[in-house]
């Protein structure tokens, strides 16, 4: 049988799951969509050949329904949809922070419930999404959210409690080498290239490293040591890294997101 999704807050994150919907062979016939504003309904429309709904409309005609609206949106979203969800649907969150038992608790007994952490590289489909089920979701549930979300990337499953450092270093890894990118540039232009130049070596430095990495199946050690010649350059700017406190400084930024993940989790926000 044929299953009507809807997406329910459909901004960036929300629209790179329906385009990569359709691009997987959904059919628009059986997405819809909810937005808060009229135009932005007419453009998806355009866009997608999607009809719109209220937040309500949606919930009574869809199977799936996946919450893609903002964490401190969440509690007025379900309270909304509580009276129309029974616990024949899917319901999916991809709302940073939010645990599936929240949700568990706002809707009817035994609904199924899947939280998704995506990153924002599935808006050119090369994401990231950490799936967990919640107490009432199957095998079969968490199946129907990895054929959705596996449209946008990739995507990995792991026990709710493991959520936070997921979030840690896949739903805030992007800003990370971001981060490095914009060093790295400031550098070469230090070092006397045009910023241009600069951004675009780092850039494809960045690809190629991050293909290898995921293609050879080495361990990056091993990759490391391929490019570090002995009194090279290379271990020349990795001891400046070392005693600049590089690599610390990434574990503890990355214990430091961890535990804001679990403060707004617990609604500490």
């Amino acid at each position: 049988m044929t299953q009507t999704v809807a997406v329910l807050g459909t901004g960036k994150i929300g629209e790179a799951l329906l385009s990569g919907m359709i691009r997987a062979g959904w059919r628009p016939a059986d997405l819809l969509v909810t937005t808060r504003r009229g135009e932005r309904a007419q453009e998806l429309h355009t866009r997608y050949g999607v009809e719109s709904a209220s937040n309500a409309e949606a919930a009574k005609a869809a199977d799936i329904l996946i919450l893609a609206v903002k964490p401190q949106d969440m509690g007025r979203l379900l309270d909304e949809l509580a009276p129309h969800v029974g616990a024949d649907r899917l319901v999916i969150s991809a709302a940073a922070g939010i645990t599936t038992t929240f949700i568990e608790d706002r809707l009817t007994q035994g609904t199924p419930v899947v939280r998704v952490m995506p990153n924002t590289p599935v808006l050119v489909d090369e994401g990231m999404s950490v799936i967990s089920a919640g107490s009432h979701a199957t095998a079969a549930h968490l199946t129907t959210t990895e054929e959705i979300f596996g449209g946008v990337g990739k995507t990995l499953r792991v026990p709710e409690s493991q959520q936070d450092a997921a979030t840690a270093l896949s739903g805030s890894g992007p800003a990370y080498f971001y981060f490095l990118v914009e060093a790295m540039t400031d550098a070469g232009i230090l070092l006397g290239l045009p910023r241009a130049q600069a951004h675009d070596l780092i850039v494809q430095a960045a690809i190629g490293a991050a293909v290898m990495l995921r293609d050879s199946g080495e361990h990056p050690v091993k990759l490391r040591e391929a490019v570090t010649s002995p009194a090279g350059t290379t271990i020349s700017a990795i001891r400046e890294l070392e005693n600049h406190g590089v690599r610390a400084a990434l574990i503890a930024a990355l214990e430091a997101a961890r535990d804001r993940s679990r403060e707004l989790a617990s609604g500490n926000g």
